[in-house]
């Protein structure tokens, strides 16, 4: 990989991996018309390793309210009293980080294999469409953030497992479920950025320390440490565009975008000028 392609590739998980239209997918995609092999081991660690400049800038963006959490997390253990919605918030996201940390570590193999499909990707795209035009539909949007309780969070977890399918989207997939269970857009985007940081520091630390030879290999430290440094910049820009569009507007907008993603992808198929993996 040349560093033209990590800036590119850095960009386009930039933009994608807070917006409910499937960073991976889209990754996947843009590695297939760059001519990159995306069942090669050093592509689908590198893949997974420029999602931590995303998160960085997620941390970057949050850390006052991450340190609040922290700081409310700690003071809870040692001090019964001192319990508050920090607190219980803190516990919902470990607990609601636990299920895609337990499928993605058994389901590893699917996921960086025969999931990685671009046919995959463009039905994905088009079937999670229908579930975030439905969780809009019977969003009642009641709960902020406060209001929000554990059967929240697990539910919220376990839906974010659907996202290991490549064109599912992580953010579209928890922010889907925080709706589904009557939290506002805002709240649900909110909670779905704190999930992200354990998930996608767990993804891309396991990669990178599972496949340092395949990076050093076929891609390439240098690319990659560019694709992460392009992610976090263009992923900071994108977080503060998309709270802002969510307090306005429904996550449907999205939609006819994917289903016109999944088309193209699915001509680029059928003609032949790409192939499925």
């Amino acid at each position: 990989m040349n560093f033209l392609q990590a800036v590119l590739l850095g960009i386009v998980e930039g933009i994608t991996e807070f917006l409910p239209v499937s960073s991976t997918g889209h990754l996947t995609i843009v590695e297939k018309l760059l001519g990159l092999s995306v069942d090669d081991n050093g592509v689908t660690a590198f893949t997974a390793i420029i999602q931590v400049g995303a998160i960085i800038a997620v941390i970057v963006y949050f850390w006052r309210d991450i340190v609040r959490l922290i700081t409310a997390w700690f003071r809870g253990l040692a001090n019964r009293a001192a319990r508050d919605q920090d607190y219980r918030l803190a516990w919902f996201v470990i607990i609601g980080s636990i299920p895609i940390g337990i499928i993605g570590l058994l389901a590893r193999h699917l996921i960086s294999g025969p999931l990685r499909n671009l046919w995959v990707v463009a039905v994905a795209l088009v079937v999670w469409s229908a579930v975030m035009w439905f969780a809009e539909r019977v969003a009642l949007k009641q709960r902020n953030e406060e209001r929000m309780n554990l059967t929240d969070a697990i539910f919220i977890g376990v839906v974010q497992c659907f996202s290991l399918v490549p064109g599912v989207s992580r953010s579209g997939a928890t922010i889907s479920a925080g709706l589904f269970r009557g939290l506002d857009r805002v709240a649900a985007t909110r909670i779905s950025f704190f999930l992200s940081i354990p998930a996608l520091v767990a993804a891309g630390g396991f990669e990178a320390a599972s496949s340092a030879s395949d990076i050093s290999a076929s891609v390439g430290w240098g690319a990659t440490a560019i694709g992460t440094l392009v992610s976090l910049i263009v992923a900071y820009v994108s977080i503060a565009w998309l709270l802002r569009l969510v307090a306005r507007h429904p996550i449907s907008v999205f939609i006819w975008y994917r289903i016109l993603v999944a088309v193209v992808v699915a001509i680029l198929l059928a003609t032949g000028v790409i192939t499925a993996q």
